[in-house]
């Protein structure tokens, strides 16, 4: 009969946090565990197996829809390497064309950093390149505050934010929560 494990026991075998289990049960990236007679969740090696894959594939940047196409095709047995080579290529295509993206805010920042003087005086040619377009006479009367976004993923600047999160905020995934 296989061990099974409880919830803080399959997060340390697979070097993931119990939240994550949840969160990965409750996206459809993980059956619903079973439960004991008491209703604790339930693991055995096989979900810990799969939790080893997910999070070995977060390292490497996939996405949960990619990660669910992966997990479909490593559980498919008439599966070509050419599918899971066609998914891990896109994604490479993907990181490549965010690279070259952040390359670009990457040098236009340092540009317009290094034509800022960085004194005392109040010119600014970081604010002005940012206004561009904007009337100068019209800056804002507020101090704006950023709020935490309900959900799973942070808003960028917030400290909250987990690995997870800020890599799914950089490609601009939205992982839908419904039911599944």
């Amino acid at each position: 009969m296989p061990r099974l494990m409880n919830i803080g026991e399959a997060a340390t075998a697979a070097g993931v946090s119990a939240k994550m289990i949840r969160h990965y049960e409750h996206i459809g990236l993980l059956p619903q565990a079973e439960r004991s007679e008491a209703g604790y969740r339930l693991y055995g090696e096989r979900d810990v197996s799969v939790l080893r894959f997910v999070r070995q594939s977060r390292q490497l940047g996939f996405s949960m829809p990619q990660i669910a196409a992966l997990i479909g095709l490593w559980g498919d047995a008439q599966r070509s390497s050419r599918e899971v080579k066609a998914v891990a290529q896109r994604h490479l295509a993907d990181l490549e064309e965010k690279r070259r993206e952040i390359e670009q805010m990457m040098e236009g920042l340092a540009d317009v950093i290094h034509t800022c003087q960085g004194d005392d005086r109040p010119d600014c040619a970081i604010l002005d390149k940012l206004s561009l377009g904007s009337a100068a006479e019209l800056p804002p009367r507020h101090q704006p505050q950023v709020r935490k976004r309900t959900g799973k993923v942070e808003v960028p600047g917030t400290t909250a934010a987990s690995h997870i999160d800020l890599m799914a905020w950089m490609r601009g995934v939205q992982v839908h929560h419904g039911a599944h």
